[in-house]
């Protein structure tokens, strides 16, 4: 069904750890948004305001598809707190019960949510196996979902992360298509970061593959295979198996809220 002019659509507002997404369910009729809607809808001024916006559809073998879009209106790679988001959205919509296995653009995902009061949810999303990735003493670029740099940096809290992370995010020489930034900091052995992400063009209070992928560069850099990473808000887990160069059996654990339910209108 395309959405056309004096119609309106029911939506939920959920947020992971403030990375916050509108929710559409579509899963007994297909919806198709245009680039310029999705923008206007995901605009904190005159929209709903999120940091991108989600269709949950029909699948022909799994519990449901995501699709995914940045708040620039354009379709995207993987988001791992709107993986997060998704399954408790569709726990809340009564598609599944506390277990899911769904489809996404990089392929199939598992979800475990559980319910910790009315609104909030601790949900479980296992994320795709790492083979490959380039890494050295400062820095790593690897692709869990959506592709990402993470940096490590001496200072986290007073650093502009929209400029430093827009200089990593359009520089050719580190990725041809963009890539997404993490400032990690080892604070006393408290893995801490700040990301910029593309599509978004701005810092995010957190970023589902951005937190794998610092979960992956604190592993290689200082050790360990189940870390917790705090982001602005809020504290995520990233446990898996580390097999010399490779990561699997990767879990990416971290609240997930209900926040509102709305209709918009298209005038």
């Amino acid at each position: 069904m395309n959405i056309t002019e004096n119609h309106y659509i029911n939506f939920s507002k959920f947020h992971g750890a403030g990375n916050d997404f509108i929710m559409i369910n579509a899963i007994k009729n297909e919806i198709l948004l245009s680039e310029e809607l999705i923008f206007k809808m995901c605009d904190r001024r005159t929209g709903i305001g999120a940091d991108g916006l989600i269709i949950l559809t029909h699948s022909d073998n799994h519990d449901f598809r995501m699709r995914y879009y940045n708040c620039d209106g354009k379709e995207s790679t993987f988001c791992g707190n709107g993986g997060r988001c998704i399954a408790a959205f569709a726990h809340q919509q009564g598609i599944i019960k506390n277990e899911a296995t769904y489809e996404a653009v990089d392929g199939i995902h598992k979800a475990k949510v559980t319910e910790t009061s009315s609104n909030e949810y601790l949900v479980e999303l296992t994320m795709r196996d790492i083979l490959s990735y380039q890494l050295d003493d400062e820095s790593l670029l690897i692709d869990t979902g959506s592709p990402h740099y993470v940096k490590k940096v001496m200072n986290l809290d007073s650093m502009d992360v929209n400029a430093e992370g827009a200089k990593i995010r359009y520089d050719k020489n580190i990725s041809s298509d963009g890539v997404n930034v993490d400032f990690l900091l080892n604070d006393n052995g408290n893995i801490r970061i700040r990301t910029y992400e593309r599509g978004v063009e701005n810092e995010t209070l957190a970023c589902g593959t951005g937190v794998t992928a610092s979960a992956m560069a604190a592993s290689l850099w200082y050790g360990g295979n189940d870390i917790d990473i705090y982001t602005q808000i809020a504290k995520l887990n990233v446990r898996f198996d580390k097999d010399e160069n490779t990561f699997k059996n990767v879990v990416l654990t971290g609240p997930a809220a209900h926040v509102f339910d709305g209709m918009f209108i298209f005038a």
